[in-house]
């Protein structure tokens, strides 16, 4: 490994994740559009989406789990390559039989398949960065997601809007299977874990450990955890829900625009983690652990001018302005916070360890998402015509949450 932070590997391991990640959220982007245009229906969208959660929640800590015993390439190489299958097998299927189960079963296998391959990677920085650098690696990580984030869903949106949704899976496709051979070339450092018992007993015993590691030894991580499930049930689930309803549904564009803009709005979202992972990496012996309760409480707050204009003004543009101007800063509150806590993590966390425990992180905050996504559907539906009672709601919800983790960091040490 390099003195620097881009060694050749960790080069690659970014290049990989740059062309991944743009076929990811071009997929993630236009398969729940689909089913949107398709039906119309807010309850129909956010209960697939929530559905689509399990298995990610599900398959995070054993990509965890595996992440510490099998050599980190091997598991990103195999699933990109799965994933590119999963997508052309949907492709063929996608005109015959029932398309709203297919569509379901497709996003489900999708994200379960992303929560066992993030883990992979952000367990493989701390083997191929020194421990000076983890900061500014997961800063780049965090960039390339949202750069990736930003032109997936904008190109995305352009393709399908003008062609429908069968280019950008074959698009999508043929980025997993680059990523796939690309991250081949990658040697990540790998020592074997002994293990004597059966399979079942050794992930038990792994998960147990990561919990106890938790619990017991870094008690705040689990407050944290805390804070990001109530987060993500009433603010993350909310934007994930209106911006595509709100846009494509409520605020008058005509389908072919409402597409167009929709993925422009996800491209602004993207931009906002963009600009939040560039200020982590610029600013990262600035930035203070101890005052991120501030982040959040800022990226809490942006909810309100959505409301706001939701209830103040009539014209489709300008509400769609507000809340694209609010997801962007939404995005680089909340990636900051991200980026720090995960630096934070990945520090304290033993090497033998680590792939488990950040697995539980993503598993104990993705468990949220679902009922949020559920939550929200059922909510925007009832509350037609008074959607901005919806956005208020999880605003004040959101902010009350924000405000009583300051303590935390106020309380607990970090050093």
């Amino acid at each position: 490994m390099s003195s620097g932070l881009f060694s050749k590997d960790f080069t690659l391991v970014v290049i990989g994740q740059i062309i991944s990640l743009f076929g990811n959220a071009a997929l993630r982007f236009a398969l729940p559009l689909y089913l949107l245009n398709l039906t119309g229906s807010s309850a129909l969208y956010g209960t697939v989406t929530a559905c689509a959660f399990i298995p990610s929640i599900l398959l995070s800590p054993v990509g965890g789990i595996v992440a510490d015993r099998v050599n980190k390439r091997n598991i990103m190489v195999i699933l990109d390559f799965f994933t590119a299958a999963v997508i052309l097998v949907f492709s063929l299927l996608m005109n015959t039989g029932n398309l709203i189960v297919l569509l379901t079963v497709t996003l489900m296998i999708l994200y379960g398949i992303a929560g066992a391959y993030q883990p992979s990677v952000q367990a493989s920085i701390p083997a191929l960065v020194k421990q000076e650098h983890v900061m500014a690696a997961n800063s780049v990580i965090n960039t390339i997601s949202s750069f990736s984030s930003l032109t997936g869903p904008v190109l995305g949106g352009i393709l399908y809007s003008a062609y429908g949704l069968r280019p950008v899976l074959w698009v999508c496709m043929t980025c997993f299977v680059l990523s796939a051979v690309m991250e081949i070339f990658i040697r990540i450092p790998f020592q074997r874990q002994a293990s004597g018992d059966s399979i079942w007993k050794t992930a038990g015993a792994d998960f147990a450990d990561s919990i106890l590691f938790i619990r017991r030894k870094k008690p705040v991580i689990g407050k944290v955890l805390l804070v990001i499930c109530g987060i993500n049930l009433f603010l993350s689930a909310m934007l994930m829900v209106a911006l595509p309803y709100l846009i494509t549904e409520i605020l008058g564009f005509e389908a072919e625009q409402a597409n167009r803009l929709c993925g422009y709005a996800e491209g602004a979202l993207a931009a906002g983690g963009l600009t939040g992972g560039i200020c982590a990496g610029i600013f990262a012996g600035r930035l203070s652990i101890r005052n991120s309760g501030n982040l959040v409480i800022a990226c809490a707050a942006s909810v309100f001018p959505v409301g706001a204009s939701l209830l103040l003004f009539s014209s489709g543009m300008i509400n769609y302005i507000v809340i694209t101007v609010c997801c962007f800063c939404i995005m680089v509150f909340s990636t900051v916070f991200s980026v720090q806590m995960m630096s934070f993590v990945q520090k304290e966390t033993p090497q033998n360890l680590i792939g488990k425990v950040i697995a539980v992180i993503f598993t104990v905050s993705m468990c949220a998402q679902p009922l949020g996504n559920a939550l929200y559907g059922v909510l925007f539906e009832i509350c037609e015509g008074v959607e901005a009672a919806v956005v208020l709601f999880s605003g004040v919800v959101s902010v009350a949450i924000a405000v009583s983790t300051r303590k935390i960091f106020n309380n607990d040490s970090f050093q």
